[in-house]
C-alpha cells in the first residue's frame, strides 16, 4: 500500500488555527468488522495461528474484547491521546497487526519503558512503539505476556472505558 504525502504550502499552513487541529479525525479509527473474519483470512498459517495466540494474551491483559482499527489493526481497549498541537484522538491501549513480513504489535507506552523484559524476549526489531516478530516461535512466551501486562498496566492512567 502506498503512503501519499501531501505538501502544504507556508500561508496555507499559517491559516490553519488549533480548532483545525484538534477537531479532524483520525484516519484509523474502531470499526465493526469482525475480527474473526480477518484473522481467518490471514494467509499464513503460522501468521494465522500466532494472531490467535496474541489475541487471547491481549484480551485476557485488557479484560476486553478485540476490535477492529481500521482494516487491518486488532485493537483492545482504548485510551485518549493528545500532540502538542493540540490535536486529539483514541488509539487502543494495546494492538496488532499481521503485515507481510512481520506480526507487528503495538507497545503504546514504547518498547523503551521495558528494558529488562525486551533483553529477556528474544528475536525481534522495534520501532517507536511497534515490536515485530517474525512468528511468536522466535520469543520467550512467559516475557511476552509479562510485556503485555505490563504495558496494558502503564497505559491504565490514559485508558478511557465506553459510557454504558
Amino acid at each position: 500500500m502506498a503512503t501519499r504525502t501531501t505538501k502544504t504550502s507556508g500561508s496555507a499552513a499559517a491559516k490553519r488555527t488549533k480548532a483545525d487541529t484538534t477537531t479532524s479525525t483520525a484516519k484509523t479509527q474502531a470499526t465493526t468488522a469482525s475480527v474473526d473474519d480477518f484473522i481467518a483470512a490471514v494467509a499464513d498459517d503460522t501468521r494465522r495461528a500466532d494472531c490467535v495466540t496474541v489475541r487471547a494474551l491481549m484480551e485476557k491483559a485488557t479484560g476486553e474484547k478485540a476490535v477492529m482499527w481500521g482494516s487491518a489493526i486488532v485493537g483492545f481497549g482504548a485510551y485518549r491521546y493528545e500532540y502538542a498541537s493540540g490535536r486529539t484522538g483514541d488509539w487502543p491501549i494495546i494492538a496488532f497487526s499481521p503485515r507481510k513480513n512481520d506480526l507487528t504489535l503495538y507497545i503504546m507506552p514504547g518498547t523503551e519503558a521495558f528494558p529488562a523484559l525486551m533483553d529477556k524476549l528474544g528475536k525481534y526489531k522495534t520501532g517507536k512503539s511497534c515490536l515485530y516478530l517474525k512468528t511468536l516461535a522466535d520469543v520467550d512466551a512467559k516475557v511476552l505476556k509479562a510485556l503485555i501486562d505490563a504495558a496494558v498496566k502503564a497505559m491504565a492512567p490514559k485508558r478511557v472505558r465506553p459510557s454504558n
